[in-house]
């Protein structure tokens, strides 16, 4: 039960990230989000868009593990580790924030899945 509320909440995050990257890059919530300028967000709106759009996925497959119930156990497993590395790889070559906002949480549903 709470394993599932903790991947529920990844997913949940992981759909607002999408809003961030794919349709509020550029405005003045996207630019506080990811500290970016104006000038530098028109340069990468396209990147964004894309990033936003494969954050899309992972919730979509963390919600499709919550769908499943006690049968979305390889689903939940699956898309937390790919929201994992995705966390480690992202707060080693961008920000070390994105460790605390993806990868972590991502852990804490690992161990919280393992333990139910």
């Amino acid at each position: 039960m709470v394993s599932s509320a903790i991947v529920l909440l990844i997913g949940v995050l992981h759909i607002y990230i999408l809003v961030l990257e794919m349709f509020l890059w550029d405005k003045p919530a996207g630019l506080r989000a990811f500290g970016n300028t104006p000038e530098s967000a028109a340069k990468t709106k396209v990147l964004a868009a894309n990033q936003g759009l494969y954050n899309g996925f992972l919730a979509a497959g963390l919600l499709w593990g919550c769908w499943l119930g006690a049968d979305g156990y390889a689903v939940k497993t699956f898309f937390l580790l790919c929201v994992f590395v995705a966390g480690v790889f992202g707060g080693m070559t961008a920000s070390k924030k994105i460790i605390f906002i993806q990868a972590v949480p991502a852990a804490l549903g690992l161990i919280a899945l393992n333990l139910a």
